[in-house]
């Protein structure tokens, strides 16, 4: 069982997400996200956003915009921030500059090409890759020579040549590394931006960060920062290492395995309050059965405890069966409010736009119950709009002898026509003594208005549908369906 973390008081709670804008934001980020600010809001602390945009050459149009809408679409709301590490430079110049003239980190004018070719030579001698300290202990000559040909020299740190870092992570208990296994990493690049280890150092103790809840890809990192925070004489955060999100087949998640961008899925028709659920139970738990959670009760139960240290599974099949839970938990109102964009852009270009409110709204209750996506909804519900049906000719006959089907679509034609009532119930009491009149199964009859009427074998229930298409649209679709017959 993990050590439960360590709470003084409320206010002292204060954590952070801090991505970088080098891509659009994937699964899990958002999920790194979610349990930071399910942590702050728990705990009633403060859950801070910034934006690590030093790595200027990877740094992707947009994402920061892609970030920030993701946040807001699922209700991560944050209480300070965003805060930009490009407009702290000065800050970490000078905290690099201290640990220099303490002599804790030093100038290093290796160029790439020699870099690379020591890594060459590593991976030849099957060692570990890392720096081989070469400029550690550069005499003041050595290094005036250097910058006299203009190269200009990035900062490392000074780790120490032995003994042991530790720390204590709150889901993996404690962590020890040997310091003969960490190189002399980078803290400013040669053009004044930090890498990730000092501005992360840097803006978590100006920030007061109590917790640091983080992607384990960041535990090797760690034992690099304790010693960061030790050379500063500052007092580290607590740290937990999250467990990965894994694909159904156990590999790293990827593309492969589905949308992987946060705004797809949105795109593609999830609403946010589903993957938010979704996403809390990837690698946190409420007991062994509750699924379906609503925001409150996730923020109430939320603590670091039952977050699991072994890797969580994705799985879409889950996640579109949750989706679904929650469309079919809309409002009626709420589902016409939400499916409305994705009908205007997902219908045929021969429906009349803009669609008419009303009519959605009567529509929207009989497809909202087979509907596992918003994107799904066009489909569901395009024979609703189109003004002519197109479907195969022979879905009408359904092993029915064609003269016995023609037959009853005209009786059909007869019936509405001279029918002034139109309403489910109406209809039904209409057209349910005919199966019976003709010698057809209720089954069998009821299939062929179905496709007559839709143009499909599965639609929603045939007398309310028919009542929502009207009168004059269906007798056109019997009519249609007898000219389709009469080309076969």
């Amino acid at each position: 069982m993990p050590e439960e973390v360590l709470v003084p008081s409320k206010s002292a709670v204060r954590v952070r997400f801090a991505p970088s804008p080098t891509g659009f934001p994937h699964l899990g980020n958002i999920r790194t996200a979610l349990f930071n600010w399910l942590f702050a809001r728990h705990h009633g602390g403060i859950f801070i956003l910034r934006i690590e945009d030093t790595d200027v050459a990877r740094m992707v149009e947009g994402a920061t915009e892609s970030i920030l809408h993701s946040l807001r679409w699922l209700g991560l709301d944050w209480d300070e921030g965003p805060i930009f590490q490009s407009q702290r430079l000065p800050i970490y110049r000078e905290v690099a500059d201290g640990l220099i003239s303490r002599g804790l980190a030093y100038h290093c004018y290796c160029s790439p090409q020699r870099l690379e070719e020591m890594r060459k030579e590593q991976m030849k001698r099957k060692q570990p890759p890392g720096y081989d300290r070469h400029c550690r202990n550069l005499t003041q000559e050595q290094k005036k020579g250097f910058e006299a040909g203009g190269l200009g020299p990035v900062v490392r740190f000074k780790s120490p040549l032995e003994g042991r870092t530790s720390f204590h992570d709150l889901l993996r208990g404690e962590i020890v590394f040997e310091n003969s296994t960490l190189d002399d990493f980078v803290l400013l690049k040669s053009d004044g931006y930090p890498t990730y280890h000092l501005a992360n150092i840097a803006d978590d103790h100006d920030m007061e960060i109590s917790h640091v809840l983080r992607a384990d890809e960041w535990l090797s990192s760690t034992p690099r920062h304790i010693l960061l925070y030790q050379a500063l004489n500052w007092q580290p955060p607590q740290f937990a290492h999250l467990p990965m999100i894994l694909g159904p087949d156990k590999s790293k998640l990827s593309k492969r395995h589905g949308a992987t961008s946060v705004t797809e899925y949105e795109q593609q028709g999830y609403l946010p309050e589903a993957l938010f659920n979704f996403l809390a139970l990837l690698g946190w738990s409420l007991d062994d059965k509750t699924e379906i959670m609503s925001r409150d009760t996730i923020i109430k139960n939320f603590s670091l405890d039952r977050i699991s240290k072994t890797a969580a599974v994705f799985n879409r099949d889950k996640l579109e069966w949750m989706n679904g839970v929650y469309i079919r938990g809309l409002s009626v109102e709420e589902f016409s409010r939400r499916a409305m964009p994705f009908l205007e852009k997902g219908l045929s270009l021969d429906v009349v736009r803009p669609l008419d409110v009303n009519h959605v709204a009567r529509i929207a209750p009989l497809i909202q119950e087979r509907a596992r996506t918003l994107a799904e909804v066009p489909e569901l519900a395009d024979f609703f709009f189109v003004e002519r049906l197109d479907y195969d000719s022979s879905l009408l006959l359904n092993k029915i002898e064609q003269t016995v089907v023609v037959a009853a679509l005209l009786a059909s034609i007869d019936r509405v026509e001279e029918w002034d009532s139109w309403d489910a119930t109406s209809l039904e009491s209409v057209f349910r003594p005919m199966a019976e009149e003709m010698g057809l199964k209720t089954g069998v009859f009821f299939g062929l208005l179905r496709v007559a009427v839709t143009g499909r074998t599965a639609a929603p229930p045939l007398f309310q549908t028919m009542e929502v298409l009207g009168k004059e649209r269906c007798v056109k679709r019997l009519k249609l369906a007898l000219d389709k017959l009469a080309g076969l």
